[in-house]
């Protein structure tokens, strides 16, 4: 595992925490991030993962649901529901490559989630990456 997906891997798990216990310490968790990772770069990348997804939630939940034919957030597990999550702010608010954003939440998705996980995430994902293309292409048309 590269140490940029170890940084993703520990990113989910704060958002994981946030999700199951929204008053948590976030001074624990982020000193989870300093203790585990332990190099500066990767911190700063894992904590600008976290905020960003929690500056972004509304907005994410939004496409998620939109792109999750028949599934509302609250009938997805939480690990399918925080890695969507985390994948779909990479797919709309960094520089990552589309395919690396997406293969990186289905690994996590693999190794959190339940069989179908993957297949869940990288549908919805999909979904979301076209459906943000398009969107964009008839934008510039205009």
């Amino acid at each position: 595992m590269s140490r940029r997906s170890e940084a993703r891997e520990l990113a989910f798990q704060v958002l994981y925490q946030d999700d199951l216990n929204p008053r948590g310490d976030a001074v624990a968790k982020d000193d989870m991030l300093q203790r585990r990772l332990g190099d500066e770069d990767l911190v700063a990348f894992a904590r600008e993962l976290v905020a960003g997804v929690r500056r972004n939630r509304e907005e994410i939940d939004g496409l998620i649901e939109q792109s999750a034919a028949n599934w509302s957030l609250e009938r997805m597990g939480s690990t399918d529901r925080n890695v969507l999550r985390l994948g779909a702010y990479e797919l709309l608010h960094t520089d990552v490559p589309a395919r690396v954003a997406i293969d990186e939440a289905l690994e996590l998705a693999k190794r959190y989630g339940s069989a179908q996980s993957s297949q869940f995430v990288n549908g919805i994902l999909d979904r979301l990456m076209h459906g943000g293309k398009d969107e964009a292409r008839s934008t510039n048309d205009e």
